[in-house]
């Protein structure tokens, strides 16, 4: 299936759960959303956000979607995509996206990492839509061609030092920069959706 245009997309996602979705947690593990962020019609784009530098950051650094924690007052995981969208980059998805569903939830595999569920909300916006980094927490935004997420060249693998050891995991390489974790084991289940199989992902 080609992925590059609107309407093709729209019949890729056609099932995709949208109802309100507040998962009960499981032991101390938080919730979380983030925001699958495409505009179209043709080419689409997709929104990523490269993470500023803290320490305070597990993901510090990263390129990843806009979205975070889910807040006491947010009544569903949706509200907080919306929420966490919005303060990270100025992008009201309630002003004219189309919300198409929600993807699986996806953990860290990593023991050191936070004991976090994240459940990714994806969206169709205009070819208009601007988004810019509106919080200390992002350093830039970048929107990638779906094209170039599809290309074979955008594949690879990143090494990344850990404390046991430098360990290898799958990654795409767009914008300059390198898309590997959470975040790509996302975009690979997105990309699987709605074009030909990525390649097989490792927790992390």
């Amino acid at each position: 299936m080609d992925p590059l245009n609107a309407p093709a997309l729209l019949r890729a996602l056609t099932g995709l759960p949208r109802g309100p979705h507040r998962p009960t947690a499981e032991g101390d593990e938080a919730q979380a959303a983030v925001a699958l962020i495409l505009r179209g019609p043709e080419p689409v784009d997709l929104l990523l956000i490269k993470r500023a530098l803290s320490e305070r950051d597990p993901w510090s650094g990263h390129m990843a979607l806009p979205g975070g924690r889910m807040d006491p007052g947010d009544p569903h995981l949706l509200a907080t995509a919306l929420r966490e969208t919005r303060e990270e980059t100025g992008v009201v998805l309630e002003a004219g996206a189309s919300y198409l569903g929600r993807l699986p939830a996806v953990a860290p595999g990593g023991v050191r990492l936070p004991r976090i569920r994240i459940t990714p909300h994806v969206f169709l916006a205009g070819e208009a839509l601007h988004a810019f980094p509106a919080s200390h927490e992002v350093a830039a935004v970048h929107w990638v061609h779906l094209a170039e997420l599809c290309a074979p060249d955008a594949h690879g693998a990143v090494d990344v030092p850990l404390p046991d050891g430098t360990r290898s995991f799958p990654c795409y390489r767009v914008a300059g920069e390198v898309v590997w974790g959470l975040t790509y084991r996302i975009l690979a289940d997105f990309l699987g959706r709605v074009s030909a199989p990525s390649p097989p992902s490792t927790p992390r």
